[in-house]
């Protein structure tokens, strides 16, 4: 998982992100610690993970936990979202984000600002921009969140 979360992060932020930070020797020690705890320590015990596997080979990952942002209305926050560049399209990406939020779910995001492929497939996932903006890792990001479906009108007239 470790490895697949370098290699993503070269082919996605090269060019948005210092080279110096992607080349590092040290970051796959540091996306090792990050998975081993995410997957260990009880403190994430309700964060949702899942993989993408594609002829044996991992192609995706991702998780969400419960949302961070002090301000949110929502109930989810995506954290991780990752597929190959060579994956791309083959339906990765949405079956990933289907299992760590249920489609029904209110959620939220935080997307490097320009990424305009990634930006995309989450306004087609029911993502929109809600105007908020922070920097980390040295890229700008936006928020981007989504709604619950309003709840159906139950209403009924009897005759």
């Amino acid at each position: 998982m470790a490895r697949l979360h370098v290699a993503t992060w070269q082919e996605t932020y090269r060019g948005i992100m210092r080279d110096e930070m992607l080349d590092d020797p040290a970051l796959l020690s540091t996306r090792e610690r990050f998975w081993t705890i995410g997957l260990t320590d009880d403190r994430f015990a309700h964060d949702r993970i899942a993989v993408a596997e594609q002829n044996g080979d991992l192609i995706g990952i991702a998780q969400s936990a419960a949302a961070t942002d002090t301000d949110a209305t929502w109930s989810q926050q995506l954290n991780v979202l990752y597929v190959l560049a060579s994956a791309h399209g083959t339906g990765a990406g949405k079956a990933l984000l289907d299992a760590v939020i249920s489609p029904e779910t209110a959620a939220g995001l935080w997307v490097a600002d320009p990424n305009p492929r990634a930006q995309a497939f989450y306004r087609k996932h029911g993502f929109i921009p809600d105007g908020s903006c922070k920097e980390e890792y040295g890229i700008k990001e936006i928020r981007m969140i989504r709604r619950a479906p309003a709840e159906p009108d139950h209403k009924a007239t009897l005759k």
